[in-house]
């Protein structure tokens, strides 16, 4: 896909930043997700924090690597945390930085209701907030001036288009987590411009992986005319729908969103059709790298709306390059 206008001005902002950065050791890290600043920084008074709902997975891992080393190139003060999906938890993870002295918060925001008191409080402050990976329709609402992520509902029209590429009848849309309006608006795309999309809350996810298999399987069992997958994370492609699929023996087109070693091994090796990447590295690097221009120089970039760092396709095309990036943490 052509990348968003408004992609343009994440790569600009990253060159000014760039650009302007000190020179110094950068590379510290305190082990508990906070970059620490180089020595005499002239930056190490500023404090950013990011609050996710993330699980500490494979897609986490590297949204948090990007943040990190975000922190680290700019020499700020770096506090990362995750509720792993409890909404309360992140909630109270936002509070607790607000009276910890956080002078920038990145947050995602799968169920906006759950911490958008949190957040008042934060905007209340004067705190900059920003959204990323979730709630790019709601972003305004909780007082972030802008979103870095992908549009959820986009990314699910173009699985929808490419599924209609593949020539399938039936996608089934397996939910991983309860609650996650943006694994919704995923499958209404996919509905939107395929038609014949079916939906399947799982009742462990990813928590448990092999119960999540023998839901998938029983539902193609019960129903034989589903012929595609549309995985709306990595691992549930990888260790829920291929082996589901195998498991009945039959050949089901399987796309996903997000990329994992074993997705794109597994594109490779003609198992899955394609992946959509979200370049959740680039999420999180960004949005420290927002926050820290707001606190530096008051900028407010986006222009009141989200950029976009997806969706693009990965595919056997491209499996090549991206394999190499994602063993080395960073797709």
């Amino acid at each position: 896909m052509k990348a968003p206008k408004l992609g343009l001005a994440v790569v600009a902002a990253t060159a000014l930043l760039l650009a302007g950065c000190a020179a110094g050791d950068t590379s510290g890290s305190d082990g508990s997700g906070g970059a620490s600043a180089p020595a005499g920084g002239d930056n190490s008074g500023m404090k950013l924090c990011m609050y996710t709902h993330g699980d500490g997975g494979g897609f986490w891992s590297v949204a948090k690597k990007g943040a990190q080393k975000a922190a680290a190139d700019l020499g700020v003060s770096f506090d990362y945390q995750e509720s792993n999906n409890d909404a309360e938890a992140q909630a109270q993870l936002i509070e607790a930085g607000v009276t910890g002295g956080c002078q920038g918060i990145a947050v995602s925001a799968p169920n906006p209701d759950a911490i958008k008191d949190a957040l008042k409080g934060a905007t209340d402050k004067k705190i900059p907030v920003v959204t990323m990976n979730s709630g790019s329709a709601v972003f305004k609402d909780l007082g972030a001036f802008t979103h870095v992520g992908q549009d959820e509902l986009i990314a699910g029209q173009e699985a929808g288009k490419k599924f209609k590429e593949l020539g399938v009848k039936k996608v089934l849309c397996p939910i991983q987590e309860a609650n996650n309006i943006g694994l919704q608006q995923r499958c209404d795309g996919a509905k939107e411009t395929f038609g014949n999309v079916e939906n399947l809350q799982l009742s462990a996810g990813l928590a448990d992986l092999a119960k999540s298999q023998a839901e998938v399987q029983a539902k193609l069992e019960a129903d034989p005319s589903i012929d595609a997958v549309f995985a709306l994370n990595a691992d549930i492609a990888t260790a829920a729908a291929i082996p589901a699929a195998e498991a009945v023996g039959r050949q089901l087109q399987i796309g996903t969103v997000d990329l994992s070693g074993d997705a794109v091994q597994a594109i490779k090796d003609g198992k899955l059709a394609f992946a959509i990447d979200q370049q959740q590295y680039a999420q999180g690097y960004m949005s420290v790298v927002l926050l820290y221009l707001n606190k530096l120089n008051g900028h407010e970039l986006g222009g009141g709306q989200p950029m976009y760092t997806g969706p693009g396709f990965v595919t056997k095309d491209n499996a090549d390059l991206v394999q190499k990036l994602a063993e080395a943490g960073t797709r």
